[in-house]
């Protein structure tokens, strides 16, 4: 792959949509970034320690462990290549589920920065499940910055109502106490839990970054936006928590977005110069390897990411991507 900054129609993108939103960010964005608590409630608020929810296992045995690979430039045609092959929409979503998807809507910012979640897999990721029966499917996060500020200027929120989803905001109300049975960090902690309360099927999407204290954002750091609390706390033992995060949250698929891949300064950049073009995108059923996929496009192995080998060791998933035999398929070709 050429290391390069994007393409002039990126750049072109990137300059229009900080024009368009520039009054956005110094009004309501940087009202909201005075008025936004991300650490939503604290521990001991919520449901009463007796009352702690655990969580339910969205993953669905009989689709296997199995990774889809795609190589190309165009993000929706990956995504629907990714799918087919493994098994279409339909072999993860039935006829009125009732699905959440989680994103990475943490910053305030258009996605040409890849920080987050792109809107384009979002809107034909809500369309699939849709168009494959679901009776329901909601789009959430709970944002480092304002809400309202991180899904209109990553292009999520529209991207939502585009594709007849619901978007649910975070608010106080929407966290209950959760535990990690056998865990030492995710005990009687605030979750994100109510878009998860009446929901069968879970779906995370999530671009590749690199991260200045865990080595990489991918499929398994996403379920840190779940988390309310002061969650910074679980900074100095960032890779025991996302172990913790694999095994409290077990989807039934996860999408990875190597499209653009920012390789410095994550997780939040903020510099066309940050990122490069890796065109790849990565969907499948054991997080562990897609994530493991994913470091390498960082240039990155397990053994630089211990969160991968603790989860691995734990039983989420495997970090040896090649044992399960990807499906890869290249669109150019």
């Amino acid at each position: 792959m050429e290391s390069a900054d994007l393409p002039g129609e990126d750049r072109r993108e990137f300059l229009r949509r900080l024009a368009g939103t520039g009054a956005v960010v110094l009004g309501t964005g940087l009202l909201g970034y005075g008025l936004y608590d991300p650490e939503g409630p604290g521990p001991t608020q919520g449901n009463p320690p007796e009352e702690s929810l655990t969580l339910p296992n969205y993953t669905m045995p009989e689709a296997g462990r199995r990774i889809s690979i795609v190589y190309g430039e165009d993000r929706i045609r990956a995504l629907q290549t990714a799918v087919t092959a493994l098994g279409g929409i339909e072999a993860f979503i039935k006829k009125g589920d009732r699905v959440l998807i989680k994103v990475n809507a943490a910053f305030a910012m258009p996605p040409v920065l890849g920080a987050t979640t792109h809107p384009d897999l979002v809107r034909e990721t809500a369309r699939l499940c849709l168009q494959a029966g679901a009776s329901y499917v909601a789009v959430t996060d709970n944002p480092i910055n304002d809400p309202s500020s991180c899904f209109a200027l990553t292009g999520i929120g529209e991207a939502v109502r585009s594709a007849g989803a619901q978007l649910i905001l975070p608010r106080e109300k929407l966290f209950s106490s959760a535990t990690l049975p056998g865990g030492s960090l995710i005990r009687n902690w605030p979750l994100l839990y109510e878009p998860l309360r009446g929901v069968n099927k879970l779906i995370g999407i999530t671009p590749v970054k690199d991260h200045h204290r865990s080595g990489a954002s991918m499929v398994l750091k996403n379920w840190y936006g779940f988390l309310g609390g002061r969650r910074n706390v679980f900074h100095q033992n960032i890779h025991e928590l996302i172990k913790e995060l694999a095994l409290l949250i077990r989807p039934t698929l996860v999408v990875l977005d190597g499209t653009t891949t920012m390789m410095t300064t994550g997780p939040t950049g903020g510099s066309l110069s940050d990122l490069k073009r890796t065109h790849t995108l990565i969907a499948g059923t054991d997080p562990v390897a897609v994530d493991a996929f994913g470091a390498t496009l960082l240039g990155r192995s397990p053994r630089d990411l211990p969160f991968l080998l603790k989860a691995e060791a734990a039983g989420a998933g495997t970090v040896d991507f090649e044992s399960l035999q990807p499906l890869r398929t290249n669109l150019s070709g």
